[in-house]
């Protein structure tokens, strides 16, 4: 007989069984924008089959228990042998594996590559954030490797295949390879100029052996790592392989991992080097310059992953408003609510917008060599991962308040979603890092700053309010006196004008206008939920929700 008492009433369904790519239309948009138009039905139907995945139970439960086992080091076998292997769940393989056969780690030698790639890996990140650390840095370090064409000839079909092979074996035997990054050390941290690792060369060009440690280094079970080193000529870029082409192991002592806040599915670990058999990768003592691409490729995929969070907060919020009850109607239609949903949907498609725009100019940078497009990524890239990734944990903590208690439990997901929005701020240098990165760009290299004011410059006179951040914008860096405290406020600036700049050219006049009338105009609160009462709320809250 059931229990008369328990009759559930007034919850809303999950949101489950849905396409992540096609429901989202900021992103849909962005894709077909940006992408020739021979290219885009190819490509939507590639990211709608990952998004119906990414939407799926299944992959939802993949993402739960990856989380809920997280991975273990074992550091010997059971003879005593150093073996220095992480042991991760089932489900991480899982993920990890489909997104390597979704290309995701494939963005360098396609047409319109870099744009679908980053859709790519903004539908699937919404499926769980921790495996996207190897993913990251795999698509990453193309670049860098390309500094040197025998090693790049070698190893970038293993970094864009779209096999995934887990287990320890000589990269050669391989259908395809995942690749790490070590830079950070205890006694440095950001600043890797004071790093102690030695690099000792050996008689064949090329070869060295290091020794030293690496206070960060995530995914420790990739095949290859790019790390930096104090070789005789400087710091120096090398590429370190986990095993030999002889089937031996390559000294990569694994100390412990790291117990950290979130991104519980990822390992994040402490290694030290000791004569470990490296290759130089460039020219000694150009190491920071060698890396440079491959930090900038991971800080772009900073920006991706914070939309990625801030999108499903959002859409996890309004779909509970759409079916939850309460004081005589459905939550999404009180008007104080519409407000909030309204302006957490303003931040994550603003934040869509500027992470597409991004992508779409290291296409352009790949496939025409446009100095005005690199000049701009040299600008906006640290100012975007400044802002966006500051912007993801209000996002999402105010979108779980929208579901109440129920979004505090872990069942929710929310949970996960909060402990993961801190850290695309941190990795790839933190706030102060990016600001600084800024001011260097708008000292060093003027180019950068043309490009970024001929972008906004494109949507000038369609907004009033933005006329008047571009002209106070320029007002500001007249002024270089005490200029390194201010910098945050001035990258703060630059980030909110090129993102409405952007939405005034492309977005619905609804999305714009409050966009420019709180971000650009003023009228706005400290909180969430304060836009001006008087714009069309309700169309902005329909265009963000997600359709099941």
């Amino acid at each position: 007989m059931a229990a008369t008492t328990h009759t559930v009433t007034n919850q809303a369904p999950p949101l489950v069984g849905y396409d992540v790519f096609t429901s989202d239309r900021a992103l849909a948009e962005g894709v077909e924008r940006h992408l020739a138009p021979e290219l885009v039905d190819g490509a939507r139907d590639e990211l709608s089959a990952l998004g119906r995945t990414a939407g799926s139970a299944q992959a939802q439960e993949w993402g739960v228990l990856a989380n809920e086992n997280p991975p273990k080091l074992r550091t010997h076998d059971r003879y005593g042998n150093r073996i220095d292997e992480v042991d991760f769940h089932p489900s991480w393989h899982r993920l990890l594996g489909h997104a390597v056969s979704a290309g995701l780690t494939d963005a360098w030698g396609r047409p319109g590559g870099h744009v679908r790639r980053a859709a790519g890996f903004l539908v699937w990140t919404q499926a769980e954030a921790g495996h996207g650390c190897p993913l990251s840095m795999t698509h990453a370090a193309v670049p860098a490797l390309r500094a040197d064409p025998a090693l790049a000839a070698e190893w970038e079909p293993r970094l864009t295949s779209h096999v995934y092979e887990e287990g320890l074996r000589p990269a050669s035997q391989k259908g395809g390879v995942l690749f790490g990054m070590g830079m950070t050390e205890k006694q440095g941290g950001s600043d890797v100029r004071a790093n102690t690792t030695q690099a000792r060369p050996l008689g064949d060009a090329g070869e060295y052996l290091l020794t030293g440690h690496k206070w960060f280094c995530s995914a420790p079970m990739c095949d290859g790592f790019l790390v930096l080193a104090q070789a005789p000529g400087g710091l120096t870029c090398f590429l370190v392989p986990r095993v030999l082409e002889d089937g031996t192991r390559n000294t990569f002592r694994i100390q412990r991992l790291k117990d950290k806040l979130g991104n519980r599915s990822n390992a994040s670990s402490e290694v030290e080097f000791d004569e470990t058999w490296a290759r130089r990768v460039g020219d000694e003592g150009r190491g920071v310059r060698t890396i440079i691409e491959m930090v900038a490729a991971t800080r772009l995929d900073c920006v991706v992953g914070s939309a990625a969070l801030m999108r499903q907060g959002v859409a996890q919020a309004i779909h509970h408003a759409a079916y939850r009850s309460a004081f005589g109607g459905l939550l999404i239609e009180k008007p104080l609510m519409k407000n909030v949903l309204a302006d957490l949907a303003l931040e994550s498609e603003a934040a869509t917008t500027l992470a597409l725009r991004l992508a779409a100019a290291q296409d352009a940078v790949q496939s025409t060599d446009t100095e005005q497009e690199r000049a701009l990524l040299r600008l906006a890239v640290p100012a975007a991962k400044y802002w966006v990734t500051k912007r993801c944990t209000p996002v999402v903590a105010e979108a779980l308040e929208c579901l109440g208690g129920n979004g505090y439990v872990e069942e929710s997901g929310l949970p996960r979603l909060l402990r993961e929005s801190p850290l695309n701020s941190i990795w790839e240098g933190s706030g102060n890092v990016q600001a600084l990165d800024v001011l260097r760009a708008l000292q060093r290299e003027p180019q950068a700053l043309d490009a970024f004011l001929q972008e906004v410059g494109k949507a000038r006179g369609a907004d009033h309010r933005l006329d008047g951040a571009i002209k106070n914008l320029l007002t500001e860096l007249a002024d270089l006196d005490g200029i390194e405290a201010r910098a945050r406020r001035l990258v703060e600036r630059i980030a909110l004008v090129l993102q409405g700049s952007l939405l005034v050219r492309w977005a619905p006049a609804e999305v714009a206008d409050a966009f420019c009338a709180s971000r650009l105009g003023g009228d706005w609160g400290s909180a969430f939920g304060t836009l001006p009462h008087t714009l069309d709320l309700g169309a902005v809250v329909e265009r963000a929700r997600a359709r099941v």
